[in-house]
C-alpha cells in the first residue's frame, strides 16, 4: 500500500516520520527499500546534483524533470514536489498552475516555503485539491533576504513569528510542516502547539519526523561540517577507489577478460585483414 496523507497525518505524536530528499531513479528505489515514509524531490537538486551555489537555480522544468524521474520509481513512499524560487512568488493563478504541473509528473503533493503571506497560494492549491506541506525556520529560497544559511528563531520576536506562522499554515489545511535549523526548544514548543506533524531538520529531536538528504546521510556528495548531519556510510570514498581500481585494471590490461567478452558463434570466420583495415589480396 502506498504511504497516504492521512497515513503521515495520523503518525503525530504517535510514530517518528521519516522523510528522505532524493532527486532520481535509482536514488529513489534505494530509499524507498531503506523504508522510509516520504521522499522529497527537493530543490536542494541545484546545489547538490546540478553544482549550482543555490537552490535559486532550480526552475520549474527542472523540479519536473526530477519529480518524473522520481515517480517513475514507483515508491511506497509519500513523493513530495518542492516548488522552487518563483514558482509561487507571483501570482495565485500561476501558482496554482505550477503546482499542478509537479503532480503531473508524478508528485503526490507540494511543499512550499514561507509563513502567513503565503497563505492566498497555500488556499488555492488546496481548492484545487492538491495537498500541501508547508516549510518554516531557515527557507533556502528567501537565503538573501535573511543574510545566508543562518539558524532562525534566535530571538523573542522570530520565535513568536514562527509560532504564529506554523498555526496559521496548519489552520489553513498544510497536512505537515518542515522546521529547518531552528533552535529545538523552539521547534518543540512549535511542534506541540500546531496539531499537524512536523518534520525536523537542524531542529532537534523534538520534531515529529527527520529529514535529510540522501547524498549527506550516504556520504555520497561533498563533506560536509553541518552540525545536523550524520552519515551513516562513506559512498563517495567507495566509489573513487572503485574507480581507481577500474582504471588501474584498464590500464594494466587486467579488464576486460575473456570471460567479459562476447564470443563469435561456431562457423564465422573473420575477413583477412591487413594493416590499416585493407582487406588482404
Amino acid at each position: 500500500m502506498r504511504v497516504t496523507v492521512d497515513d503521515i497525518r495520523a503518525k503525530k505524536s504517535t510514530q517518528p516520520i521519516v522523510m528522505v530528499t532524493a532527486y532520481d531513479f535509482p536514488t529513489a528505489r534505494i530509499v524507498d527499500e531503506g523504508g522510509v515514509d516520504i521522499i522529497l524531490v527537493g530543490d536542494t537538486l541545484a546545489e547538490v546534483v546540478l553544482g549550482y551555489q543555490e537552490t535559486l537555480a532550480a526552475t520549474m522544468d527542472t523540479m519536473v524533470h526530477h519529480v518524473g524521474a522520481v515517480a517513475r520509481a514507483r515508491p511506497r513512499a509519500l513523493v513530495v514536489g518542492d516548488l522552487p524560487w518563483m514558482s509561487f512568488h507571483v501570482s495565485v493563478p500561476e501558482t496554482v498552475v505550477n503546482a499542478a504541473r509537479l503532480i503531473r509528473a508524478g508528485a503526490d503533493v507540494v511543499k512550499l516555503e514561507g509563513g502567513k503571506k503565503r497563505l492566498p497560494m497555500v488556499r488555492a492549491i488546496l481548492d484545487a485539491e492538491i495537498p500541501v506541506m508547508g516549510h518554516l525556520g531557515l527557507t533556502p529560497q528567501s537565503v538573501h533576504v535573511t543574510g545566508g544559511y543562518k539558524v532562525q528563531g534566535k530571538t523573542e520576536n522570530a520565535i513568536h513569528t514562527l509560532i504564529d506562522d506554523a498555526k496559521a499554515l496548519a489552520n489553513e489545511g498544510c497536512f505537515a510542516l518542515v522546521l529547518e535549523c531552528i533552535p529545538e526548544p523552539v521547534a518543540k514548543t512549535i511542534t506541540n502547539s500546531i496539531a499537524i506533524p512536523t518534520i525536523g531538520i537542524g531542529s532537534g529531536s523534538g520534531c515529529d519526523g527527520q529529514v535529510l538528504v540522501f547524498h549527506d546521510l550516504t556520504g555520497y556528495g561533498e563533506d560536509l561540517s553541518t552540525k545536523y548531519v550524520r552519515r551513516y556510510a562513506s559512498l563517495k570514498g567507495e566509489a573513487v577507489a572503485a574507480v581507481g581500481r577500474y582504471a588501474a585494471d584498464v590500464r594494466e590490461r587486467r579488464f576486460p577478460t575473456k570471460n567479459e567478452a562476447y564470443r563469435l558463434p561456431k562457423g564465422i570466420t573473420l575477413p583477412d585483414l591487413a594493416p590499416g583495415g585493407r582487406t588482404r589480396q
